[in-house]
């Protein structure tokens, strides 16, 4: 499962840093965007194998973004990871009602943050060899 391509969708450049670091160094290829608009056109360009979504973004939030995601069919089963800082109480629910794989609230420890991405490819444990 090397290579599996990641898109980070959020508009904290240190948060989209942070995550491309960590992504890479498991064994990830990224692409990232920091709107709305841009990550639905990166994600049908780059047709990643999952999304990391945060929900506050200019240009229409997450949900709006996973909404028009699941209405193109070719990126349709693409599985969608909401990352935010928004109240988890109100947002968790939402999240998964609209179809995202899990729902983790920011800021995350990057082994969970792993674990859920490992799970949502099908990957088994330990399949990523870690360099970090």
């Amino acid at each position: 499962m090397k290579g599996k391509k990641i898109l980070i969708v959020d508009d904290d450049k240190d948060v989209l840093l942070g995550l491309n670091v960590r992504l890479r160094a498991s064994g990830y290829t990224v692409a990232s965007a920091t709107d709305a608009i841009q990550a639905i056109s990166v994600a049908q360009q780059e047709k990643p194998d999952a999304i990391i979504l945060d929900i506050g973004l200019p240009g229409g939030d997450g949900f709006v973004v996973m909404e028009r995601l699941r209405s193109l069919i070719p990126l349709a089963h693409i599985p969608i990871i909401i990352l935010s800082g928004k109240d988890p109480i109100i947002n968790r629910e939402k999240a998964i009602n609209a179809g995202a794989q899990a729902f983790l609230q920011k800021p995350v420890d990057s082994v969970v943050l792993l674990q859920v991405i490992r799970k949502a490819l099908g990957e088994p444990k330990g399949q990523m060899q870690e360099k970090m």
